[in-house]
């Protein structure tokens, strides 16, 4: 391995970990998949555009290996369905130390829930929270259309919306 290929992993590998950890909700099988990542990035390295960000390209073959390791995984496909759709609510928080500590609660809560939605939600929701990937990259990478991923971006935020819900009915 190069050394300038060395740097580079050293400087990803978490966000590679934290992205594959999203997509999996594994972490032993993160570890795995962001080591697997790193092997598929050098032997494409000559497909790599330096004009670009190295971060984008690592991350993109990071969710692309995720999403495959997922169809494996499934003893069923990941339900990509057509069918309805919902209406999602945003909700703002107040500024503060109170906030704050509010805030990072409200954040594992966030993770929590997201780690427990069924793949066909966490994909795409990891995918544009996360990854910050666009609606048309995820329909692409998904095989799927683009309104489709909005259906069910709408429908993960309202499972999570409910599951953050019922936490805090219990917590009180």
């Amino acid at each position: 391995m190069s050394a300038e290929f060395a740097e580079l992993y050293r400087s990803h590998y978490r966000r590679v970990l934290g992205l594959c950890q999203r997509l999996l909700g594994q972490p032993h099988q993160a570890e795995e998949a962001a080591q697997e990542v790193f092997v598929k990035a050098y032997r494409a390295i000559d497909r790599y555009d330096p004009a670009q960000p190295f971060a984008a390209w690592v991350l993109r073959i990071a969710g692309n290996h995720c999403i495959d390791l997922i169809r494996r995984r499934a003893r069923e496909p990941l339900g990509f369905d057509e069918a309805g759709t919902d209406v999602a609510a945003v909700a703002d928080t107040a500024g503060g130390a109170e906030a704050a500590l509010a805030d990072a609660r409200d954040a594992e809560a966030v993770r929590a829930a997201v780690d427990a939605l069924p793949d066909r939600y966490r994909v795409p929701v990891v995918l544009a929270y996360f990854e910050e990937a666009s609606y048309d990259d995820i329909a692409a990478r998904l095989g799927i259309t683009r309104n489709h991923v909005g259906v069910l971006l709408l429908r993960a935020r309202r499972a999570l919306r409910e599951a953050l819900a019922e936490r805090e009915v219990e917590s009180t």
